[in-house]
């Protein structure tokens, strides 16, 4: 297989970084390589943050739950939900904005930012820096709206902590391919089974890693969605703009 393909099947979370700083030309390409990913009719509702400020990412750290690796990394990219871009176009054509109406709208740019972001992750990557995404970014958005100055229309989706590794972790084992994988139509047949097996080696990986306190998938995950653990999407949603009533 081709280094590409070798250097995204190597993908792990990397939570410790050296001091080494990041020079702009590769905070640059990064830049670049996540605005040239694909984006819903060209409409390219999504923008990008890069924060370098040591008491930004301190409090960016606090906000997302006090994920003290966000004030660590020398570099956090946070991807927004842009469609004020949209709204322009909108006071530009007269024509009304009533995408922002629909759950659509969301879905797009959170589809389009995956996509912006997978590219960033890969370069990186590829460039031998670690990276982490942090989904707590959407913990209190209410406050890391008013803290990036984001306008009505735009809301944060996901963040990125980039920084040159200090040592290195460990792969997360996947799921068999037999419960990823579906020919043709989905097959859910044995899952059940498959994921009882899944579970067992990821007790043992956990154990490995000292974090057996998680016990495994199963119950880890369902530790956190029994609950809507980040409450304050919707109604912050709302406030942004975002009606989702369609």
């Amino acid at each position: 297989m081709n280094k590409v393909i070798e250097t995204m099947k190597e993908h792990r979370s990397i939570r410790n970084y050296t001091d080494k700083e990041i020079s702009e030309e590769i905070i640059n390409e990064l830049v670049n390589v996540a605005q040239a990913a694909p984006n819903s009719i060209n409409g390219q509702q999504t923008s990008l943050i890069v924060i370098k400020d040591k008491a930004t990412k301190e409090k960016l750290a606090e906000l997302t739950g006090g994920q003290s690796w966000v004030a660590a990394a020398p570099v956090f990219f946070i991807f927004i939900a842009d469609f004020y871009k949209i709204k322009i176009a909108s006071e530009i054509t007269g024509l009304p904005m009533n995408i922002t109406e629909s759950v659509e709208s969301i879905m797009v740019a959170s589809v389009d930012a995956g996509l912006s972001a997978q590219n960033l992750m890969t370069a990186a990557e590829s460039l031998g820096l670690g990276i982490v995404p942090i989904g707590g970014i959407r913990k209190n958005p209410d406050e890391v709206i008013k803290l990036l100055g984001l306008p009505k229309y735009t809301f944060p989706i996901l963040g990125i902590g980039v920084g040159y590794p200090s040592g290195n972790s460990k792969i997360k084992p996947r799921m068999p391919k037999s419960v990823y994988r579906h020919d043709e139509k989905y097959n859910s047949e044995n899952i059940k089974e498959d994921i009882l097996e899944y579970d067992k080696e990821m007790a043992s990986y956990l154990e490995d890693i000292g974090r057996t306190q998680e016990v495994n998938w199963s119950s880890q995950t369902m530790n956190i969605y029994q609950n809507v653990y980040y409450p304050k999407v919707y109604p912050v949603l709302k406030d942004q703009g975002f009606e989702n009533c369609k």
